[in-house]
């Protein structure tokens, strides 16, 4: 069975850029993101419940060594057909690993030094807007998918929105506007017990290591808060892997270590 008919038999089509969640304008980028995205979601280790998880984290390995391929995706783009007899499809290869390649595991300082430069910048300004016309202005939402935000960051973001509100940048959505000083104490309230919570899970978890504690903290308050891995931790580390990713494009399909 080709690549196209196992994408239809795994994830209900055999358009490659679906899969990912995209289209075909997307660039290079994009598709790293989004391959990056799905693959945690189906990743042995993430969805154990699902038996034919790791059958997909193989799949979507091929499917990215062809997006990622500037010719053979020329050829799937015009011609909607993929080369089963290239390297890439044919040869055997531990996707695991060469996932590892492409997603070096993060550290607690490159996620403070992410924060640090993240934080002020055009980026985060941009993914705000993002969020806050995906949203419409709901803070809940917003507060909850935007990376590296903290209860005390929220004054700083609703800034930046009545800003863009103001100058004609943004749509005024009346759940941004309106929203009740209730819903505002609500948000806070469930911030502080948030904060408890992770505080107290960190002392439970005091392994000796503080990279795994802290990244297996941010995952089970990621699972707890949404299981469609768009919370803090899968959004930093696509971010955090897209930007290093220059630095791994060296070794790019081979595969080894």
């Amino acid at each position: 069975m080709g690549l196209l008919e196992r994408c239809r038999e795994l994830f209900n089509t055999p358009n490659l850029y679906e899969v990912l969640g995209t289209n075909k304008e997307a660039a290079e980028a994009d598709i790293r993101r989004s391959y990056y995205k799905v693959s945690l979601r189906v990743h042995p280790d993430r969805a154990p419940e699902d038996p034919r998880a790791t059958e997909k984290f193989q799949v979507l390995g091929k499917l990215y060594s062809v997006l990622s391929d500037k010719e053979q995706r020329a050829v799937y783009d015009e011609q909607g057909v993929v080369d089963e007899e290239s390297d890439a499809l044919s040869q055997e290869r531990c996707w695991e690993d060469h996932w590892r390649l492409l997603f070096p595991k993060i550290t607690v300082q490159d996620i403070l030094e992410f924060e640090k430069k993240y934080k002020g910048s055009d980026e985060e300004r941009q993914d705000l807007m993002q969020l806050y016309v995906q949203h419409q202005g709901d803070m809940d939402a917003i507060t909850a998918s935007a990376l590296c935000c903290s209860q005390e960051d929220e004054p700083r973001l609703c800034s930046i929105i009545q800003a863009a509100i103001q100058s004609g940048d943004a749509t005024a959505f009346p759940a941004f506007t309106h929203e009740s000083v209730k819903k505002k104490r609500a948000r806070r309230k469930r911030a502080d017990r948030e904060r408890q919570e992770a505080e107290e899970m960190q002392k439970e978890m005091s392994l000796g290591d503080e990279d795994d504690s802290l990244v297996m903290m941010l995952r089970q308050k990621q699972q707890s808060r949404e299981q469609n891995f768009n919370s803090f931790l899968s959004d930093l580390e696509a971010k955090y892997s897209k930007k290093s990713g220059k630095s791994q494009r060296g070794g790019k399909g081979k595969g080894k270590k």
